[in-house]
């Protein structure tokens, strides 16, 4: 269905109960007619494709990680050195943190773009997380808050969809063994390449940890006939991590559930 024929189903419904919509104050009609320019991208879904999603895995080897500053580059030693023996194997999402900012948007779980006026929001399957990215021309704060997700703001070049990102909760990995700081900043830009494929390119800078701006890429593929799933980490989760990211199987029983069994 598209966004015209929603809008006059919604009017038809409000007329048969004489209701009365309204738009938020400091919006006109003109703010809602303007989503119809964008690129359609609220048709289905998107899933990342796994070809691209773990490319350099077969006999190129992997991909080339970034390039640290000298005080990071001992931070990755240290944390492979750990991995070696048997520790920093599972990140906290193993416990249902969110994975925050970029990892969420590259979970093998798919995504959806929903459109409103000065406003996208992207919802992924993982974990059930949605990110609000602003485009009513606001700057980016200050002082964020730190979140998982971030503070986000983005604007359309052309038909491509721009998202800068700072305020990230350092909690959470912005790549293998490295967490974000107050001056990391994260750009993705979203363009549908070809139809029904989007490429994200996303960019990390950080003076503190990379020595030049760390740069991937990932392919969605829509998904016309897919829906989003609810996504429950908590539920049943066996897939735990110890204060080491070293795997654990607990999923111990809460004391209250005990005393009725």
């Amino acid at each position: 269905m598209t966004k015209a024929k929603i809008r006059i189903r919604l009017a038809a419904l409000c007329a048969a109960s004489a209701c009365v919509l309204m738009a938020p104050a400091g919006l006109s009609a003109k703010g809602f007619a303007a989503l119809d320019k964008l690129p359609d991208w609220a048709g289905g879904v998107w899933a990342p494709d796994w070809g691209s999603l773990f490319a350099g895995r077969g006999g190129s080897g992997p991909p080339a990680g970034p390039k640290l500053t000298p005080e990071y580059a001992k931070i990755m030693a240290d944390f492979n050195a750990a991995k070696a023996k048997g520790e920093n194997l599972q990140t906290q999402n193993a416990n249902c943190r969110p994975p925050g900012v970029p990892a969420i948007m590259r979970m093998p779980y798919p995504i959806e773009f929903l459109y409103s006026p000065e406003r996208v929001t992207i919802i992924t399957e993982t974990d059930s997380q949605v990110r609000r990215i602003y485009t009513d021309g606001r700057k980016l704060p200050e002082d964020p808050d730190v979140t998982f997700n971030g503070s986000s703001v983005g604007h359309w070049e052309g038909k491509a969809f721009v998202v800068d990102t700072i305020g990230l909760n350092p909690v959470i990995s912005i790549s293998e063994g490295i967490h974000p700081t107050e001056t990391t900043h994260i750009r993705e830009r979203f363009e549908e390449v070809t139809p029904g494929h989007l490429v994200m390119t996303t960019t990390i800078t950080d003076p503190k940890i990379y020595a030049e701006p760390y740069t991937t890429k990932l392919t969605y593929v829509r998904q016309t006939k897919w829906e989003m799933r609810e996504y429950i980490c908590e539920e049943n989760n066996r897939d735990g991590a110890d204060p080491f990211g070293r795997p654990t199987m607990d999923v111990s029983i809460p004391d209250d559930v005990k005393s009725k069994q």
